[in-house]
């Protein structure tokens, strides 16, 4: 998956950016206050976002 696809995709489901860091951006679920680092690769594996999709407590996009 396209990591701008994805970070659509968190916006939609009502995540925000807190913070860039070195090599990953942090998000974080508004509802649930859960973060997660999102790496800063081109493609994001599907294993990993849904692995990111699960620990931010939204459904998997696919």
């Amino acid at each position: 998956m396209k990591r701008r696809d994805f970070l659509r995709y968190l916006l939609q489901q009502g995540c925000r950016l807190v913070r860039e860091g070195g090599e990953h951006s942090i998000w974080e679920n508004s509802v649930t206050h859960s973060c997660a680092s999102i790496p800063r690769h081109r493609e994001i594996p599907e294993f990993t976002a849904s692995r990111i999709c699960k620990h931010l407590g939204i459904p998997v996009p696919f």
